[in-house]
């Protein structure tokens, strides 16, 4: 079975309601105990006049005081519609004059000349408040005072102390019911935006990411509503980025798949095995564009800004790492008759993320010897501009880009004009993407007075552990 979740509502309820209960608890408490002091005081005077009147009837004898008190008398004298009353007379020396036999002599007696001594105790099984004082027998002064006792019930006691409880806490009790109800419509009312918002995100379709209306939010939950709303907006990107691959992949995919299947169809219907492999031949050079492709596609997704993969930037030397680069494209440039070089000086200190970075040197390498003649020349330089950023330039002695093409070349997909060279158009494009999440900045410069060559130059941000250990 599934446990229910807490909802918000009960908890501020609790947290309101529970310390308003715990004082009423304590209040109750505190209030109890005074009304049992408040009510033993307004009957020990009763009871200690008692004890007076029991005294009054305590006469002088030969032998030493004698309790002249006749049965109706006593009656009379002990007589409650509520409790039962008992008594019991010492002299100084402590012999029993008179009274109930039960009664014990106190452990703690009064001062002679003091007030009377109140005190709880036992009396045949049932608890009682007890008074005991001294007083003096009238024409006897060599016996000394005699020690008066008087015990009573504690029904009228305990009577009074509960209406005095309830008189006090039951207006308490009924002022914490009705704060109970005015919380829980003051909490219900507060809580309306939130179940707006709540209204606001489940009734919408799940394609719509527009921001959540955020007029009359309160105070502490307009910043919940602000995350949703950039939450929103950041999967609206993400959402974007998708359409857009997707859109791209079906697009650039189409053709090269058509072709593809061209060739196997030509293929089939030869029965010339020279025609056979010339086909094999052409279904092997398109397969090649289209995994290039492929790979382009998934690389520019992989570098696209919102992609869920992370940039690792480290520290590395962007001269040794564009050196070995450079070597790997030595069979190539060799195949396809480049002069390819490299000019590099001293190290140079970069925070980048290696793979991307090497996707980055790959794809202007390769941009380079794809559009250059043969017997032409391509060159990677890395060295250090004047602000401390490290730059990596690459150069070719292709065609150069006419200056009404350059604000396009790293859109995506774009190819210039009049070329005839294979490709995409992905490349550039993935420069820039890679170089943009470098924090880096791509720029051409411009073409020599006979038109040909392109260099294409990216400046990166000097190291930070570089500068930290310049300063």
């Amino acid at each position: 079975m599934r446990q229910a979740e807490p909802r918000l509502q009960s908890k501020l309820l609790a947290w309101l309601l529970g310390p308003l209960l715990a004082l009423l608890v304590l209040d109750t408490a505190v209030t109890y105990w005074t009304s049992v002091d408040f009510s033993n005081l307004a009957h020990d005077r009763s009871l200690n006049e008692i004890a007076r009147e029991v005294a009054l009837h305590i006469k002088p004898n030969g032998s030493g005081p004698k309790l002249e008190l006749s049965p109706a008398a006593e009656r009379i004298l002990l007589l409650d519609q509520d409790d039962r009353l008992a008594y019991k007379v010492w002299t100084q020396s402590g012999a029993v004059i008179g009274g109930d036999p039960e009664i014990a002599r106190p452990a703690r007696l009064p001062s002679v000349s003091g007030k009377p001594l109140f005190y709880g105790a036992v009396l045949h099984g049932e608890p009682v408040r007890m008074v005991a004082s001294w007083a003096r027998v009238e024409g006897d002064d060599a016996s000394g005072p005699v020690l008066v006792q008087v015990a009573e019930t504690l029904n009228k006691r305990k009577r009074l102390a509960w209406e005095i409880l309830a008189n006090v806490v039951v207006p308490q009790l009924l002022l914490i019911v009705m704060a109970t109800g005015a919380v829980y419509f003051g909490i219900s009312r507060g809580l309306v935006p939130l179940k707006r918002l709540q209204h606001a995100v489940s009734d919408r379709n799940h394609l719509d990411l527009t921001p959540v209306e955020i007029h009359g939010v309160p105070g502490e939950v307009r910043p919940l509503v602000e995350e949703v709303n950039e939450l929103m907006q950041r999967l609206g990107k993400t959402l974007d980025f998708q359409n857009r691959f997707i859109a791209d992949a079906a697009h650039q995919l189409k053709t090269p798949v058509a072709g593809l299947k061209a060739q196997i169809e030509m293929a089939l219907r030869e029965n010339d095995p020279e025609r056979v492999r010339h086909s094999l031949a052409q279904l092997y050079v398109g397969a090649d564009r289209l995994s290039r492709l492929v790979r382009q596609l998934l690389s520019l997704a992989r570098n696209e800004p919102g992609a869920t993969d992370t940039v690792q930037l480290q520290a590395l030397d962007l001269n040794a790492f564009a050196l070995e680069i450079s070597m790997g494209w030595v069979p190539q440039a060799i195949k396809e008759g480049i002069d390819l070089g490299f000019e590099g000086a001293e190290p140079v200190l970069i925070d980048a993320d290696a793979d991307r970075l090497r996707e980055l040197i790959n794809n202007l390498i390769d941009n380079a010897v794809r559009y250059s003649q043969r017997g032409g020349r391509v060159t990677i330089a890395v060295a250090t501009s004047e602000n401390g950023e490290g730059r990596l330039s690459i150069s070719d002695d292709g065609p150069s880009i006419p200056v009404e093409e350059r604000g396009r070349i790293f859109e995506r997909f774009h190819r210039l004009l009049g070329s005839h060279t294979d490709g995409s158009g992905l490349g550039l494009a993935i420069v820039s993407e890679i170089a943009s999440l470098h924090g880096a900045r791509i720029t051409l410069e411009e073409d020599r007075s006979d038109g040909i060559g392109n260099t294409f130059s990216v400046f990166f941000p000097a190291s930070r552990s570089e500068a930290d250990r310049d300063a």
